[in-house]
C-alpha cells in the first residue's frame, strides 16, 4: 500500500472545502428527503466548483442523513448556495428536517 504523499486521489479529496451536511427527517418525511437529496446529486456534480456531492443515510436509523460535499474551495460553496436546483430544493427539504446542521471543514494536513 503506498503512502499518504503519493496517493493523488486522496491529495485530490484533501483539497479545497469540505462541508459536513447532518440531516433528521420528521416523522413521515424520510421518503421525501431522501428523494430530495438523490435529485440534488446530478446536479451538484455537474457544478464546476463541486468535486464531489454524496448523501449518505443511517443503517441504524433511517430517519438520520449526512451528506459528504467536497468543493474545490468556498466560493464553490457560495455558488452551489445559490444555485437554482439547490434553491428549489432547499426550502422543502428544511421544512420536512426535524434537524438540519451544515458545518464547513478546510483540511490541515498535507
Amino acid at each position: 500500500m503506498g503512502t499518504y504523499d503519493d496517493n493523488s486521489a486522496a491529495q485530490n479529496l484533501n483539497t479545497g472545502f469540505v462541508v459536513m451536511v447532518r440531516i433528521t427527517a420528521k416523522d413521515g418525511e424520510v421518503d421525501a428527503i431522501a428523494e430530495i437529496l438523490q435529485s440534488l446529486v446530478g446536479p451538484s456534480m455537474a457544478e464546476p466548483g463541486m468535486k464531489f456531492f454524496m448523501p449518505y443515510r443511517s443503517l441504524e436509523d433511517p430517519a438520520q442523513f449526512f451528506v459528504y460535499e467536497i468543493y474545490e474551495d468556498a466560493s464553490g460553496w457560495d455558488a452551489h448556495n445559490a444555485s437554482p436546483h439547490f434553491r428549489a430544493a432547499v426550502d422543502e427539504l428544511v421544512a420536512k428536517a426535524a434537524h438540519r446542521e451544515r458545518i464547513p471543514f478546510a483540511p490541515f494536513v498535507t
